[in-house]
C-alpha cells in the first residue's frame, strides 16, 4: 500500500488545485483539446493554462501531441486508473476499519 500512495501522491498533489481539476474534468468531457481551447471560458490566461497544464504533464496526468503549431492536450488515463486503485485501496482499508470498530462497539 505505501508504494501505492507514494507512487499516486504527485497525481493527488497535481489535482489538487480547482483550475488543474477543472482542466482534467473538461479534458474528460470534451476529449483532446488546443491550449487555446482550454482557455476560453476559464477567466485565466493562456499562460496560467499553460502552467497548470505543465503541472499535470509532470505528475502524468496529461500529454501534449504536437499537431502542426498547436499542442492538443489529452488525459493519460494510466496515471488517473492508478489514483483511483490507490482511493480504492484506502476505502477499502475504511471499510474494514469501520468494520471492526462496528463489531466491538456491538459485542456485549
Amino acid at each position: 500500500m505505501a508504494h501505492g500512495l507514494k507512487h499516486s501522491a504527485p497525481i493527488f498533489a497535481a489535482l489538487g488545485d480547482e483550475t488543474r481539476l477543472r482542466l482534467v474534468a473538461r479534458l474528460c468531457v470534451d476529449g483532446p483539446l488546443s491550449i487555446a481551447r482550454l482557455t476560453g471560458g476559464e477567466g485565466v490566461t493562456r499562460q496560467a493554462i499553460t502552467k497548470h497544464l505543465h503541472v499535470l504533464a509532470g505528475a502524468g496526468v496529461v500529454r501534449s501531441i504536437r499537431q502542426g503549431r498547436e499542442s492538443i492536450w489529452e488525459l493519460e488515463p494510466k496515471q488517473l486508473e492508478e489514483a483511483r486503485r490507490c482511493l480504492d485501496r484506502i476505502s477499502h482499508q475504511w471499510d474494514d476499519a469501520l468494520g471492526r470498530l462496528k463489531m466491538l462497539v456491538e459485542e456485549p
